[in-house]
């Protein structure tokens, strides 16, 4: 029997990434079938999960071993090295900042504030 590597994802969670992988399209590329983009597809995820998981393990070594001050510090590493994705309100701001320029909007449009009003965290 072979010893599995330590950072090894669990079997439903490849099992997602194969059916993520089906649904990816294939670019017009001389592979086949696009058999490269779905490997690309799963690497890539895997490659994430990975990563994610051994800073995890990092940063949980850090908060036990060193005290208070080391819980503040790895959540600020946590925080640098894997922010947030923008959220609904930031987005859609941002896309607006763009049609902002192709179109008359004036700063203060009742789309902008209504914008503004919302909560970050829908």
């Amino acid at each position: 029997m072979t010893q599995q590597h330590p950072i090894t994802p669990p079997p439903e969670l490849v099992e997602q990434w194969r059916a993520a992988a089906s649904n990816v399209p294939a670019t017009l590329s001389t592979d086949p079938g696009g058999r490269r983009d779905y490997i690309d597809f799963i690497a890539t995820r895997a490659a994430q999960w990975g990563a994610d998981q051994e800073l995890e393990a990092c940063l949980r070594l850090v908060e036990i071993d060193a005290g208070e001050d080391a819980y503040d510090f790895a959540r600020y590493i946590r925080a640098a090295r894997r922010p947030k994705p923008p959220s609904l309100k930031e987005q859609a701001l941002a896309e607006l900042a763009e049609w902002e320029n192709v179109m008359d909007i004036a700063p203060d449009s009742p789309i902008r504030r209504a914008l503004e009003q919302l909560s970050d965290h829908e």
